[in-house]
């Protein structure tokens, strides 16, 4: 009998060449993925705006700026710049030339990586602004005035500089992102849902909409964060409340539809990113962005918080803002130790308990919302 392994002929020769160009084509799709993934690294990469203007004066003022925060936690300004400058924007009036803030939110990211604290800063809150530095050359004078004129006088820089002088938090980054771009990131997403109690009907905020659940594109999503006039009482506090509800919304979706995690999706939210903002130099490249995207990515969507700062009418004009004290200083105090603050609902009542007198151990509470929310409570 003949033993069979003697007899076993080597595979055909067919055979090892379909294996040779099936290794090839494989290669050759690796490459190519990797040069589509770098073409695309780079294209986002360069969308990105850098501001080192903003930076070198910062320097000239280190040594009156406050301490890093603790535990490694960061703090990041938002800044939503009504400029009328650029494609798109001219709608919502004309461009004097001149920048300025519509929306500032101070994001405190904890040390850990468990929580985010969104902190809206009233536009029209009565605050000092140091001397800052102007576009021309010149320098303003220090002097008492409503929040967001900081943004107008000097940019980013004053915006800081000034926000650094009442809360004692150091920032350190900042983002500036303005209509155009706020629009394009919501189109991304396709959309955020929102529920209204009654219509709206705003011809300063291009906006007309019936009451009842649903969801808002570009143009709708931007005129429902700046309508202010034929909402409610017209203040700005709310128009915050609504801009904190829309931006739960939208933190709401991008992590329960798995934006972050799919590449197909995630591509036009990062493109549509990138090309609206204007950061400082440590967060002006892709990995530094998807680095914080990451982190926030981790973060319980009810652990993602929105409050405005403890705000009541200016006691010389009611059109302006002060703040409440002692809470907003103990709101400060938590951010800087990176201690836990805590939201309720509660609209704009008084923070903590009735008597006004909480113990110092005991977690601050504001009114506010969590991401957890979406935009269909409240």
């Amino acid at each position: 009998m003949t033993d069979s392994t003697d007899s076993a002929e080597p595979p055909p020769r067919r055979s090892r060449h379909w294996l040779r160009w099936a290794a090839l084509a494989v290669a050759l799709v690796v490459l190519a993925a990797a040069g589509v993934g770098w073409w695309f690294y780079r294209k986002l990469d360069s969308n990105i705006t850098t501001d080192t203007s903003a930076e070198a004066e910062l320097l000239k003022y280190e040594k009156e700026r406050p301490s890093p925060a603790v535990n490694a936690a960061r703090n990041i300004l938002l800044i939503g710049s009504d400029t009328r400058a650029g494609a798109g924007n001219g709608k919502y009036g004309q461009d004097e030339g001149s920048q300025r803030s519509d929306t500032t939110i101070l994001l405190h990211l904890s040390g850990g990586g468990s929580s985010a604290t969104a902190v809206s800063i009233p536009r029209d809150l009565m605050t000092t602004i140091p001397s800052c530095a102007k576009p021309d050359g010149t320098r303003t004078k220090e002097q008492f005035a409503q929040f967001n004129w900081a943004f107008e006088f000097g940019g980013t820089a004053c915006t800081i500089r000034t926000l650094e002088k009442m809360t004692g938090i150091r920032v350190d980054h900042h983002m500036v992102i303005d209509f155009r771009g706020f629009k394009k990131m919501v189109d991304a997403v396709d959309g955020v849902e929102i529920c209204l109690k009654e219509p709206i009907d705003d011809a300063d905020a291009h906006l007309k909409l019936p009451a009842g659940r649903q969801t808002l594109h570009g143009e709708q999503a931007l005129g429902f964060v700046r309508a202010r006039k034929s909402i409610g009482n017209g203040s700005d506090t709310e128009r915050m409340d609504r801009q904190q509800q829309f931006l739960g919304a939208l933190v709401s979706k991008v992590q329960s539809d798995g934006v972050l995690l799919n590449p197909t999706r995630l591509y036009p939210v990062l493109d549509a990113a990138t090309k609206s903002i204007t950061t400082d130099p440590g967060l002006d490249s892709l990995r530094d962005l998807y680095d914080l995207a990451r982190s926030m990515r981790a973060i319980p969507t009810q652990k993602v918080q929105f409050l405005t700062v403890p705000r009541r009418p200016y006691t010389y004009n009611a059109n302006r803002d002060e703040l409440v004290q002692p809470d907003a200083d103990r709101l400060f105090a938590a951010l800087r130790a990176d201690k836990p603050v805590t939201v309720r609902p509660g609209g704009n009542e008084k923070p903590d308990q009735a008597d006004g007198s909480p113990s110092p151990s005991e977690t601050p509470s504001f009114a506010g919302r969590n991401a957890a929310e979406g935009g269909c409570t409240g």
